[in-house]
Order: structure tokens, then sequence, then C-alpha cells
């Protein structure tokens, strides 16, 4: 899956000594997926697409660190998972202003509209899993989404989010058990497969 795509270029050897060579590269292979597991943070297109463009930003301003650490590739995801999260926090704080006004639904800055490829990702997704994923604490999702779009490692996943593996299993039963329970009842004939909860 993802881990295939990566190692063509998360090598320190394999990537241009020049930051923007280097990101050039960097880009072309993993853009497209970034901004895919931004998506499924932020469930934004235009955020999304922002978020990961800071990361290539902030990775080509750290390159020369990056590049002798040969982890450009993380360092890339982890910087998406940040940026991931101010932008929540700072859609909480609009959220509350919002609330607190009384004004027109024609406020500039409360909606976008929807990309051509956000409409391709929303008819590509099933619905229920969406809203049930949507619906998890933050952690438990960051974890999940990780765990089984990225397919990433307890130990990545754990690097990336600076937590330890204990937690990221704790949080990835957690938002696994949440998620049977949401969808199974609901939906026994939609085929969604939710992994087993491991114990």
């Amino acid at each position: 899956m993802a881990g295939s795509r990566e190692d063509a270029t998360s090598g320190a050897g394999e990537l241009p000594a020049d930051p923007d060579r280097a990101i050039a590269e960097l880009y072309a292979a993993h853009w497209h997926r970034l901004v895919r597991l931004a998506w499924l943070l932020l469930h934004d297109q235009l955020a999304a697409e922002d978020a990961v463009q800071d990361a290539f930003v902030a990775t080509h301003r750290s390159w020369s660190s990056i590049r002798e650490a040969g982890r450009a590739v993380g360092y890339l995801q982890t910087c998406v998972v940040n940026a991931c999260r101010s932008a929540h926090r700072h859609q909480v704080v609009v959220d509350r202003q919002n609330t607190r006004e009384a004004g027109a639904a024609d406020v500039p800055g409360r909606g976008s509209l929807d990309s051509a490829e956000t409409q391709v990702l929303y008819a590509a997704e099933r619905a229920s899993m969406v809203r049930a994923l949507r619906a998890l604490p933050h952690r438990q999702r960051e974890v999940l989404v990780l765990r089984y779009y990225l397919d990433q490692s307890e130990a990545q996943i754990a690097e990336a989010l600076g937590i330890s593996a204990g937690s990221v299993k704790a949080h990835a039963h957690r938002g696994l058990a949440r998620l049977r329970a949401d969808l199974s009842p609901a939906s026994p004939s939609t085929g969604l497969d939710v992994p087993d909860v491991e114990q």
C-alpha cells in the first residue's frame, strides 16, 4: 500500500541535496496521498490542501536536517497531522463566534464551495463510515486514519503523534470499538469493513 510509495523517496541517499529538487520529487510522489490524509482528518478539501502545502513549506525550510536524518516522508506526515490539529482548533473558535453571532447565513467565511475532487471523494466514501469516523474523538480518528489509511505501524503512529505505542494501541482499540458499535447495529447489511478490535 502506502509503504511501497514511501520507500521510493524516503531514504536520504535517494533524494537530491538541493531542497528545491527534493521537494519537487516529494511533491510529485506524495501530494495526493497527503491531501487525502488531511481530508480524512478535516473533511474540508481547501483546508486539507492548505495543511499539506504548509507541510511542504516546513519541510523545505528544514531540509538539511531532515535529509541527514533520512525521514523526509515521516516529517511531512507529522507536519500534516499537526497542521490539521491547528486548523481544527481554529475552526472551533470560528464556530463558536458564528454561533454567538445572529448574522445572516451569507456572512463571508462560513462556507466554501466543494471542488470537483471533493465531490469525487464524497462519492467514493461510504457516508455512514465517514460520519462515524468524524464523530470519534480527534486522537482516535488520527490513530485510525494513520493505521488503516496510511498502513502505519504502532511505532510509526506513536512517533508521528508524539505519544507512546501503548497509547496508540489504546486509542485504536477504543476507536474501533466505537465504530463497530455505531455502524453494526444501524447497518448490518452495508458491507462496511470495520477491523476486528484487538485486545
